[in-house]
């Protein structure tokens, strides 16, 4: 989810509320403690250089059960990051504490920003060796598999 896309929730939304993707909520007295930009520059396992930016949430658990972040105060955090750091329209990603600090993609159903597990991958299949069928578990067909002379088939009474 680009920037200008939370922007545009929150002109209408009458709370800001987050959730997991097994739908646990994030405490309703949770901070956003940072808005930022995150650049990474790297280098691929195919020795491609790479650059990355990303707009960055973080939130915190807060035990400050008395204040709720409201949808004017979360697009003034954002104004005053596009002014202070001139933060583009950027893609989205929201860091959140479980069992160590957690990073996401966000998603919106409607009513909650969701917070969407990220995964890992091979960005250079093409250079490393790697067959790009092989970056994926490999699908099956278990009728097309051909048993061999030892093994056990249906009735043929070896069970």
């Amino acid at each position: 989810m680009k920037l200008s896309e939370i922007k545009n929730i929150l002109q209408t939304a009458e709370a800001v509320n987050f959730e997991l993707e097994n739908g646990a909520l994030v405490p309703e007295h949770f901070h956003v403690t940072e808005v930022g930009v995150i650049t990474k520059h790297f280098i691929d396992c195919g020795g491609t250089v790479r650059h990355e930016k990303v707009a960055n949430f973080q939130l915190w658990d807060a035990n400050d059960f008395d204040h709720r972040l409201k949808p004017q105060k979360l697009l003034n955090i954002i104004a005053l990051s596009e002014k202070t750091l001139g933060m583009e329209d950027l893609e989205v990603e929201v860091e959140y504490q479980s069992d160590t600090i957690g990073k996401y993609d966000l998603g919106f159903n409607g009513q909650n920003f969701v917070l969407l597990r990220k995964t890992t991958n091979c960005l250079a299949t093409d250079k490393c060796g790697i067959p790009a069928e092989q970056t994926q578990k490999p699908k099956i067909n278990l009728n097309n598999l051909i048993v061999g002379g030892n093994a056990c088939t249906p009735g043929g009474g070896c069970c």
